[in-house]
């Protein structure tokens, strides 16, 4: 349904609209710049590497990215006018995508706990059970949202703007989010035990060199991801406060949910594809820097490589 009004008493909300807009499309803008600063080593890390899954994972992930920021802006951009079905169309699609990405890294997640236990049978088979039940419940509750879900294309004084109605889904979406919450926290238990685990042991036997560095990297970069992950959350989650979801249309909301979609685009599409970037800079300076690599395979999600320790992502 499409509504037409030059009522002034929607101009507070016109404001609103345009200035999250500016924020929305700015983040969104940020996304493709980032992915044109990283371009170069995207090529040398990536496309002239041997193809494997972690390959596939990493442009998924890059590229959808693309894809959602571009679909964001024309979403959000009042200048651009939508049907109410394409509207609700792209709406959905933008949960779909943020979803498939977080899966996406959640296997790229098991892949680094599974190289970090040194391929453990258990703990493999324990992280993909965890992971299918927190992540098959999150799929069904995202699918009864967008069952429900409305959109309605409003033309407010010749501004255009996209109204998403997810039919009482606040439920679902705080449910979602608290189960994707402990998936996180699950991955995050277990890379700190075997970090900690390992750490000592070098401590121990004055070891350390390649191994501790490589369990250095894979702890700092999933240690940024959580960080990031438990800032999303929270705005998220902010969203069951009546007064921050009060006035839909109201300046403080429109700012807030700005800056929940900056945090989230951060996340997903900034420090996610980071997860296997950087480790693969890691062992690119490895091998640059070091004679005695060339009869090592290391821990750089490479298809069966492996450290002296036989850990292996």
């Amino acid at each position: 349904m499409t509504l037409n009004s030059n009522d002034p008493s929607w101009w507070p909300s016109i404001e609103a609209n345009r200035i999250f807009s500016y924020i929305i499309v700015a983040s969104s803008a940020g996304v493709i710049y980032d992915w044109a600063l990283t371009f170069g080593q995207e090529i040398e890390l990536i496309w002239r590497q041997r193809c494997s899954l972690m390959t596939v994972l990493y442009l998924s992930v890059r590229y959808v990215g693309i894809l959602y920021a571009v679909v964001q802006i024309l979403i959000d951009v009042p200048t651009i006018s939508e049907t109410d079905v394409v509207s609700l169309i792209m709406s959905i699609a933008i949960i779909w995508m943020s979803l498939v990405v977080n899966v996406i890294l959640g296997v790229i997640m098991i892949a680094r706990l599974n190289a970090m236990y040194q391929r453990s049978r258990k703990v493999l088979i324990t992280l993909i059970a965890v992971f299918l039940a927190v992540y098959i419940a999150v799929g069904l509750l995202t699918a009864i949202r967008g069952r429900h879900s409305s959109g309605d294309e409003l033309i407010l004084s010749g501004t255009h703007q996209c109204a998403f109605d997810e039919g009482g889904g606040l439920l679902l979406f705080t449910t979602a989010w608290i189960l994707g919450i402990v998936w996180e926290v699950v991955a995050l238990c277990f890379a700190v035990w075997i970090a900690v685990k390992h750490f000592r042991e070098l401590r121990q036997y004055s070891a350390g060199g390649i191994v501790g560095d490589c369990f250095a990297v894979l702890m700092k970069t999933h240690l940024v991801y959580f960080v990031s992950y438990v800032a999303v959350s929270c705005f998220q989650l902010g969203y069951l406060s009546p007064k921050i979801v009060a006035d839909p249309y109201s300046l403080e909301y429109q700012l807030y949910y700005s800056f929940s979609q900056i945090f989230l685009l951060v996340q997903l599409f900034v420090l996610g594809p980071r997860l296997i970037l950087g480790i693969r800079e890691y062992h690119a300076k490895l091998v640059a820097d070091s004679d005695s690599v060339i009869g090592m395979t290391p821990i750089a999600f490479q298809e069966r490589v492996h450290v002296s320790t036989s850990s292996s992502v």
